[in-house]
């Protein structure tokens, strides 16, 4: 099994990118809760995902996003998703996700519609 990985990287005042890689799943998704909610403790609300490097998500990873984007808008923000692999796009698909976030090709156009 890939190891589980975040990356976090702060571009602007309030802005932060995280690139999440390999499986998120029931064993990683509170890794991923904690550094959003780490960030939200930090009054970070404008989140860009670059999901490019994960190959696999469950609903409980999917899930995480779910529960972060509801305390982003409350707070004036947002999270971004940016390019997931078909495989994850398709469980935002069939989750009815893909009508709630926004996805992205690009850093630049993930951060340009965070501002």
């Amino acid at each position: 099994m890939p190891a589980f990985k975040i990356l976090k990287e702060k571009v602007e005042e309030g802005i932060v990118i995280l690139t999440v890689q390999g499986f998120l799943d029931a064993h990683t998704f509170e890794e991923l809760e904690k550094t959003i909610n780490d960030l939200f403790d930090g009054s970070v609300y404008r989140l860009a995902v670059d999901l490019s490097g994960l190959d696999y998500i469950s609903s409980a990873g999917a899930g995480v996003f779910i529960g972060a984007i509801g305390t982003a808008q409350e707070n004036d923000g947002n999270i971004i998703l940016m390019r997931p692999s078909p495989n994850v796009k398709e469980v935002f698909d069939l989750l009815g996700l893909s009508q709630i976030f926004t996805f992205k090709e690009t850093r630049d156009e993930a951060v340009k519609a965070l501002r």
